[in-house]
């Protein structure tokens, strides 16, 4: 089905209309500093600032807090220096953060404290002077998007947010810190709080998440951009810290960022010297900016943010100039900020004594507030940003409706990708097989699916781990994604880097643009990836997983390659679904079930042998079920299989052979097929029940993998054909008959029950 045949269905929204529209002049800023706005020009980047002074109004309402706050300097600024005026308004903002944060801890009697201090310049200067966001409508497509690595300091996150207008964050919400089913968890949670883009807590993760936010700007942006009119044009922040910085993740993400030319991606070390055991010099000694400098980053240090908050400001200013690399900002600060354990690890959690709460309010002038206070101005202040987000919102909507008319087809597009990528009808394009097609492994079959899919999923996208020729997961009518040669192509090289593609796959799915990605490798390589795939699952990104090489068949490579746990450690992670098709219709069903939940990852384990085209009696719908009678030769509804034989994935048709066999003996025999464990598991009681009675207790499971879980499947008088060893190097034949995996031995064992 072409993909022109379903862009403009009439199910979709239409984008908003403009009735009286004209052709626009599109001159929107990158950025407004400082109280600043940016000359007009046809270039979308240019972010020269032109100074927009404060008024008298706006001064006079600040005035009384700043004598109270700094007696010996706000008098002096008031009347014609705008710039040292902002500049006291501004610390006078980060003092109520900071002391925001201090009552969050104390009241909550828990937290990580010690980041959120050191970086409040750095939290307010984004949330207040340079980041394009509406907190009315925080899942605006051209937002730019922040992203915590170090999500331990999630409190100046929640903290900014409060300020900035978000209705998910409340005085309340910073009051119910790390309670049970607040909006302010101990890590930042995307599905538990609008502004949050990615769940962050492992360290290292964000920087990959970031790196995939960042991609599929680029990509959409060199799809969808037109001289004319700029529709994909938004930046990606990300603050990481020195846990960060030497999770092997990181170096890999940032690695890719180079190398795809992501400019961006802006990456803000907090270079604070500590972590939670002490400081760095236990265990690190190189220079992290020569490190990024080599990778091929931008690199800038500020030195002083807590005495020059405006060198950060420049420092991100001439980032913004910057054509070809990701910025990496080293800012230098004080963890735990004004604090007794300034600059030291304790600082990193846990609360302050009264003594120390007493004395960094007398630091900050803060003695007569109450716990939680925020000066009424702060709002105010915080509300000329998102003012200004909010006008932006509406001059994209314009440029949107201006796009809509003179480029119609890429409109068609865009609004499918807006609308979550699914065109109606997608599920027809998947291929089907019949008993008379060639043989082939389900990896190549997964091809075929895979291929056809690109054709009516516009967002469809990714890659493997330098692996697609054994994958066989490449989209044959698509570039790669490359800058600035094709940043539409659809083909990501990931290069030898699992646990950054899986990361940077997150940050793609969770993007919001509907980006459907792939990421493939060999399943025993998802032990590289396993922590990115749980943050999948906890942060609802529908990553689909592409795992080849599926079990102890793939033979010559040996045990180092052979997965026998990883099925089993996958099916533990909540909400992921693990599905190991038997064969071409299977697979299809795979597919259409890992697309169809956009919300949930999917992993699609698959051979390297060949197995059946079409087993009789498999189906590719009935694989949402999970599991499915593939076959029974009880002559009537009353009566009941004497056994049943469960499968999946290669060792099904096994099971197959093996009922023949007993069938021609004159045995009632089942054959089940168990694709997908999960899916199963959530069908009806009197589904689970029609296909596995209880009143059946001879069952034989056969799966090539560990046989940790089956007993729920089997029973406690069934038994369980599967791998408790590491596997063996040889041809995959004889590897299968080593371990049992014979329709001989699957046989023995089932008449050993029948014997019984």
């Amino acid at each position: 089905m072409a993909i022109s045949s379903l862009l403009f269905h009439p199910s979709l929204s239409p984008l908003p209309t403009n009735h009286h529209h004209k052709t626009p002049t599109f001159k929107t800023s990158r950025l407004t500093p400082f109280n600043s706005t940016l000359k007009p020009s046809n270039n979308h980047t240019d972010t020269t600032p032109i100074p927009f002074p404060p008024s008298q109004t706006h001064k006079l309402s600040w005035l009384e807090e700043l004598k109270q706050a700094f007696p010996s300097s706000a008098k002096d600024y008031f009347v014609d220096n705008n710039e040292a005026f902002q500049d006291l308004v501004d610390k006078r903002c980060v003092d109520n953060i900071r002391m925001l944060i201090v009552d969050t801890v104390q009241n909550a009697k828990a937290g990580h404290p010690g980041m959120a201090l050191g970086m409040a310049e750095v939290g307010y200067m984004l949330y207040r002077h340079v980041m394009r966001y509406n907190p009315k409508n925080p899942n605006w497509f051209n937002r730019d998007r922040f992203v915590l690595s170090a999500g331990h300091g999630c409190l100046l996150q929640y903290v900014c947010l409060h300020l900035a207008g978000f209705q998910s964050i409340q005085i309340e919400d910073l009051q119910r810190l790390c309670k049970l089913g607040s909006r302010t968890p101990g890590h930042p949670e995307n599905v538990m709080t609008d502004g949050i883009e990615v769940t962050t807590g492992p360290l290292g993760q964000g920087v990959a998440n970031a790196v995939g936010l960042a991609l599929a700007e680029a990509h959409l942006a060199g799809r969808f951009n037109k001289p004319d009119v700029i529709i994909v044009d938004h930046r990606t922040y990300c603050i990481m810290g020195d846990g960060c910085s030497m999770e092997g993740i990181s170096h890999e993400a940032a690695s890719l960022a180079a190398h795809w030319k992501l400019n961006k991606l802006t990456l803000i070390y907090d270079d604070n010297h500590n972590t939670i055991d002490g400081p760095t010099t236990l265990a690190v000694s190189e220079d992290i900016s020569a490190r990024f400098k080599a990778l091929g980053w931008n690199t800038i240090t500020v030195d002083n943010i807590h005495e020059d908050m405006k060198s950060f400001r420049e420092a991100l200013l001439s980032s913004f100039n910057e054509k070809e690399k990701p910025t990496f900002i080293r800012v230098k600060t004080l963890i735990g900020r004004l604090s007794g354990k300034e600059g030291t690890s304790k600082a990193h959690h846990g609360i302050f004594d009264e003594d120390d709460v007493k004395k960094m309010r007398q630091k900050v002038n803060w003695n007569d507030r109450e716990a939680f206070h925020v000066i009424c101005l702060v709002y105010r202040e915080m509300k000329i940003q998102t003012d200004y987000g909010e006008r932006l919102e509406k001059e994209w909507y314009s440029k949107l409706n201006y796009y809509q008319s003179k480029y119609p087809e890429g409109a068609g597009e865009f609004k499918v990708l807006l609308h979550g990528g699914l065109v109606p009808g997608w599920e027809s394009s998947l291929p089907r097989w019949s008993v008379s097609d060639l043989v082939d492994a389900t990896r190549g079959y997964s091809e075929k699916c895979l291929n056809q899919l690109s054709k009516v999923l516009p967002g469809l996208m990714g890659g493997s781990a330098d692996l697609a020729t054994s994958n066989k997961a490449y989209l044959k009518d698509y570039e790669d994604f490359s800058q600035p040669n094709s940043p539409w192509g659809r083909n990501v090289r990931y290069g030898v880097r699992e646990h950054a593609m899986a990361g940077i796959s997150n940050g793609i799915a969770l993007h919001g643009s509907g980006l459907i990605p792939f990421a493939a490798t060999f399943l025993i390589f998802s032990d590289y990836m396993k922590n990115s795939i749980r943050l999948s699952a906890l942060s609802h990104a529908g990553v689909i997983y592409i795992m080849t090489h599926d079990s102890i068949g793939l033979g010559e490579d040996g045990p180092t390659h052979q997965p026998v746990e990883q099925l089993a450690g996958l099916r533990a992670v909540p909400r992921l679904l693990v599905l190991r098709p038997a064969d071409g219709n299977e697979t299809a069903g795979a597919y259409q079930v890992a697309v169809a939940n956009r919300h949930i990852p999917s992993v699609i384990a698959l051979s390297r042998q060949k197995v059946a085209s079409h087993i009789e009696g498999t189906s590719a719908n009935e694989v949402e079920r999970g599991g499915y009678i593939v076959s029974d030769n009880c002559d009537n509804k009353d009566h009941l299989p004497e056994i049943i034989l469960i499968g999946t994935g290669s060792e099904l048709c096994i099971c197959e052979n093996s009922a023949k066999v007993l069938r021609e003996e004159g045995r009632r025999v089942r054959v089940v097929s168990l694709v997908c464990w999960r899916l199963f598991d959530r069908q009806p009681k009197e589904y689970k029940e029609n296909v596995l009675p209880s009143r059946v207790s001879k069952r034989v499971s056969v799966e090539a993998g560990s046989p940790i879980g089956w007993r729920e499947y089997v029973g406690g008088e069934g038994s369980i054909i599967g791998v408790e060893d590491f596997g063996a190097s040889g041809a995959y034949l004889d590897t299968f008959k080593k371990f049992g995996f014979t329709e001989e031995n699957v046989t023995k064992f089932a008449k050993k029950l029948l014997s019984y």
